[in-house]
């Protein structure tokens, strides 16, 4: 009975040693390929939003939105980083954010219009530097505010309080909803108009058409300053809207 052997043939050391060989040259390639794809993308991996474009859309957003401030106008920008992860833009768009304002500390967004889209905002320091009005008195709530109770001092109006008044015609022939201390800023939320119209009080309701006028009488039903809406209740019982004008009249114009 004859016995069948396997024997396993082991390579010798030339195959062996040109196994290794291959094995080596192969993986050389593969890491030369490597090297030269992680070369190509470096540029672009590492390609950082320069701080310059950035700064000049800010400066000339601002150039054109102070324009239309009082006095003398100027402004910081603060520093922006350099090492920044944004990738490079060459579209690049400065605005406001919506709370926003043109007046000490504030911020500027920048926005990329191409592929990278993404924006910052920049904080900015903006000085007004201009006349503004303060009480020469106490005044009184719902006292009329007169010529000698105001009188301009100049300073930064980024560092006051939003809705400084900064011309005496602005003032003059208000009424304080509050009482206002002597030496205190005037602000636009503190005043009211003075009611040309006031509640209960006998009016003139003139209706003009084109070519020609009524006049009535009425009774006012609310307090109404120049140019506010009033309601006027005739003597026939009807309630007619009209512009509160000077005199205690109410227009209508139909």
């Amino acid at each position: 009975m004859s016995r069948l052997s396997i024997e396993s043939q082991a390579p010798d050391m030339n195959e062996l040693e040109l196994i290794v060989r291959n094995g080596a040259w192969r993986v050389g390639i593969l890491l030369a390929m490597l090297g030269v794809a992680l070369a190509l993308a470096s540029p672009v991996a590492s390609a950082r939003q320069g701080a310059a474009p950035v700064r000049k859309a800010v400066e000339d957003l601002l150039l054109v939105e102070m324009k239309g401030l009082p006095g003398e106008a100027s402004y910081t920008i603060d520093s922006i980083d350099e090492n920044n992860n944004l990738q490079a833009c060459n579209s690049l768009q400065a605005f406001l954010p919506a709370s926003a304002r043109l007046f000490g500390r504030t911020h500027v967004g920048v926005r990329c219009l191409g592929e990278a889209n993404w924006q910052l905002f920049v904080s900015v320091r903006i000085r007004v530097v201009s006349d503004y009005l303060v009480a020469t008195r106490p005044l009184a709530m719902g006292d009329p505010i007169s010529d000698g109770d105001v009188v301009a001092r100049r300073g930064d109006l980024g560092e006051l309080p939003a809705g400084v008044l900064t011309r005496e015609e602005l003032a003059v022939g208000q009424v304080p909803r509050v009482s206002i201390g002597a030496g205190q800023a005037l602000r636009a939320d503190l005043l009211r108009r003075e009611s040309v119209v006031k509640t209960g009080q006998q009016v003139r309701l003139i209706s003009r058409g084109n070519g020609f006028s009524v006049s009535t009488d009425g009774q006012a039903m609310n307090n109404a300053a120049e140019g506010q809406l009033a309601r006027v209740r005739t003597s026939a019982g009807q309630t007619i809207s009209g512009i509160a004008r000077a005199g205690g009249m109410v227009e209508v114009t139909r």
